[in-house]
């Protein structure tokens, strides 16, 4: 009984982005609900941790405020 899913998350408002008007600008841009925040990415991983995904498997959650369904 061993689940295996990722999660596949966009930009996420951490140390890593470089907070620049211009670097924020484009993220913005490219993700129709903005720039994530680390709790959008747990509330995904705590879902996968969760007994209400039990019957959850080989599935990649994508968390990154809609830029995957872009043009």
């Amino acid at each position: 009984n061993i689940l295996v899913n990722c999660i596949c998350p966009g930009v996420v408002r951490t140390g890593m982005l470089v907070d620049t008007p211009e670097n924020i600008r484009k993220c913005t841009e490219a993700h129709p609900l903005g720039i994530g925040d680390p709790k959008d990415v747990a509330a995904a991983a705590l879902y996968l941790a969760s007994d209400d995904a039990r019957w959850v498997t080989g599935t990649a959650l994508v968390v990154d405020g809609g830029k995957s369904v872009r043009p």
